[in-house]
């Protein structure tokens, strides 16, 4: 079935639906799957139409992790109609505001502290029989980074890549995961899949790949966002107020602050090398180049946060000797 004919076939569906049969679609946006999202508008309202196509994807987890954010307070799209058999929704429409628009430094503090507190009833959202971050695919995750970063992107040759060194790396930053506490995790908490809603309230979006895992994830995800980045003082101070609620309500155990921001600093470190190879896969296999355009910012927190830590610091080193940084305009972000 052609993009058209899907198009059509949505649109009908839409039209079916009592108080949308004279809905205007238009589209609403892209993500980095196969989804797409349209907006069908009324004179009286608006909601949003997620398109799926069921041979790439299934809405079921989607619809299954609705229930469980909602249920733990999360504010996340009301579903006001499903169609499972053609893979297609209708929610509530969050607009478009995106927290990525409204994020000034005048503006974060407050931004970040709803957003944590939105994150600290999401962790404890019910995790029966969902997905874990099992050692293994946090390894083929990073396992992304060798094979489209430095070979197809940067042209590495298999001999010029020291596999030792990325093996042994790897293997540190799982181990590191582990020790965590395990909790439900959105896996993209950050801020262009937070919205901000009227009446200064938080919505969450994308959370269908929700799974089981360590404690730090979102959180690092949310203050070292891909997307944009903010001084560290700034990001130790928010991690740190996080690090203190969660402890206050019973989301960790009392750890202290240097375990906790070790925890916090290895678990970015495993998410930014794969988002390494993620952004050029999106690139050279889905033809979504505008990935690369945030590929400096996401090495520069690989250089910068791996330089404290030993188990990445030999990692940092051969990048360095490798000119990488230079090579993908590091030095420019950083000045």
């Amino acid at each position: 079935m052609t993009q058209d004919a899907r198009f059509t076939q949505l649109t009908m569906w839409v039209h079916s639906l009592s108080g949308w049969e004279t809905a205007l679609i238009s589209p609403a946006s892209t993500d980095a799957s196969f989804r797409r999202y349209f907006r069908a508008t009324t004179a009286q309202r608006s909601a949003i139409i997620m398109d799926a196509p069921p041979d790439k994807l299934s809405i079921n987890p989607f619809l299954d992790m609705t229930i469980r954010l909602h249920e733990a307070n999360v504010r996340v799209p009301q579903i006001y109609a499903q169609n499972s058999l053609d893979g297609f929704l209708l929610l509530e429409d969050f607009g478009n505001t995106l927290y990525f628009q409204q994020l000034t430094p005048a503006t974060a503090d407050h931004l970040y502290y709803s957003a944590m507190d939105s994150l600290l009833r999401l962790q404890v959202a019910d995790c029966d029989h969902i997905a874990e971050y099992t050692p293994e695919f946090l390894l083929m995750e990073m396992n992304l980074m060798p094979e489209w970063f430095l070979k197809r992107h940067l042209g590495l040759m298999d001999y010029e890549i020291p596999q030792s060194l990325l093996q042994n790396t790897f293997a540190a930053l799982v181990e590191a995961a582990q020790e965590q506490p395990s909790c439900f995790i959105h896996r993209d908490y950050h801020s262009r899949n937070l919205m901000l809603l009227p009446n200064d309230e938080m919505g969450v979006i994308d959370y269908q790949d929700a799974f089981l895992g360590p404690i730090t994830y979102d959180l690092v995800s949310l203050l070292r966002d891909c997307y944009i980045s903010w001084p560290e003082h700034r990001v130790q101070r928010w991690a740190l107020a996080f690090h203190k609620q969660a402890i206050a309500r019973g989301n960790i155990p009392p750890v202290d602050e240097i375990t906790f921001m070790r925890w916090f600093d290895l678990m970015g470190l495993q998410r930014h090398i794969k988002v390494l190879g993620i952004f050029c896969r999106l690139y050279y296999r889905d033809g979504k180049p505008q990935y690369l355009n945030d590929l400096a910012r996401v090495l520069l927190y690989v250089m910068e946060v791996g330089e404290r830590h030993p188990e990445t610091r030999a990692l940092v080193a051969w990048l360095e000797k490798m000119d990488i940084p230079e090579r993908i305009g590091v030095i420019e972000l950083a000045a």
